[in-house]
């Protein structure tokens, strides 16, 4: 179990937290003190029940001795205990690292990868079934750039998803997701497997990255949509390069304006996300076999039409209900990956 050493840090902390934010004098400081008391409060209130729960059965055990409460001490002694094990386990997940990008928006990115017009039907396919997920959820998604097809496929999307804990519950999509169903240009019938790459990054932040004007080259040109349609007759895309990284950017609003502000949100994202990899690496030489290591070379899932199955590779999970997930309902895969994370995470601590 954990040392009742770190629980008594914890504790500690939080009460000096609470009483630096009732001090008018931390001045400018109260944000970042808030956040912090905000992110150990549901530690606190684990610990506190936990310890709760064992003094109710040191009592219990004391009562024994007792012949007028033994018979409720016998009685209340089995529940106490039932429910120790429970309590353990969410004292020992509240105590689990916290990604700091968990709470914040996601830049969601999907392009076709092998498998032609069918494998840009199918990125199609993910960007609608993400879609309905964000509004399952009360999440709001903004298209940044989207490239079609004639065919009505995807060549390119990327979107921002913003809304509650949406880098928590989307960052195990990142990866290859592979697809086989006969496609709709398939005149014998035959199943096709074709692909699609996902990759989901925290929007990065102001003080996270800082990117030297004399790194990037901005460009102007005019935005086109399928087959060269609807074109836009002033000059209003953008296209900025990072130079050092070779990371081109593209943002294609009608106002040239926002399309600087939203290329350059999507490009410091983008590095931001380099440099968590590189932080990861560092941490762990095994991180491309952890679930949610976002490397985007990775099979992560197959979704088989014919069978009407959906399985993740990673957690050997499979669902025989295709037709629900291809409309957003994503929820029993995530927690089910969530869950993996964190017993991959316990087991850690526990070594």
């Amino acid at each position: 179990m954990i040392p009742e050493e770190r629980l008594d840090q914890i504790t500690q902390r939080f009460q000096y937290l609470e009483a630096a934010m009732a001090d008018s004098a931390s001045g400018g400081d109260i944000a970042r003190l808030a956040k912090e008391y905000s992110d150990l409060r549901p530690v606190v209130e684990q610990i506190a029940a936990w310890r709760q729960l064992c003094a109710d059965m040191a009592e219990a055990k004391e009562m024994l001795s007792d012949p007028d409460m033994k018979a409720l001490a016998e009685e209340e002694l089995p529940l106490l205990k039932a429910r120790l094990p429970e309590a353990e386990r969410a004292l020992q997940l509240a105590l689990l690292p916290k990604d700091e990008a968990d709470a914040r928006p996601a830049i969601l990115e999907i392009r076709p990868g092998t498998g032609g017009d069918e494998a840009a039907l199918f990125a199609g396919d993910l960007l609608r079934m993400y879609q309905r997920y964000a509004e399952a959820r009360g999440w709001k998604l903004e298209l940044i750039e989207l490239q079609e097809t004639e065919l009505g496929g995807i060549k390119e999307v990327v979107a921002r998803i913003s809304g509650e804990n949406v880098f928590a519950r989307l960052k195990y999509e990142s990866g290859v997701h592979r697809v086989q169903r006969v496609p709709e240009t398939e005149s014998g019938g035959r199943i096709h497997t074709s692909a699609a790459t996902v990759a989901v990054l925290p929007e990065a932040q102001d003080v996270d990255i800082q990117i030297d004007p004399a790194d990037i080259r901005i460009d102007t040109m005019r935005s086109s949509g399928a087959g060269g349609q609807h074109v836009n007759t002033t000059d209003s895309a953008v296209r900025i390069t990072h130079m050092p990284s070779g990371i081109v950017v593209t943002s294609s609003e009608k106002s040239q304006h926002r399309n600087r502000e939203i290329a350059m949100q999507v490009l410091k994202t983008r590095l931001y996300d380099l440099e968590r990899q590189r932080l990861d690496s560092e941490r762990s030489a095994s991180r491309s076999a952890q679930v949610g290591s976002g490397d985007r070379s990775e099979r992560i899932r197959t979704y088989n039409f014919p069978q009407g199955r959906m399985t993740d590779h990673r957690i050997n999970l499979t669902l025989y209900k295709l037709d629900q997930v291809m409309q957003g309902d994503l929820d029993e895969v995530i927690d089910a990956l969530i869950a993996d994370g964190q017993a991959r995470m316990l087991a850690e601590m526990g070594q």
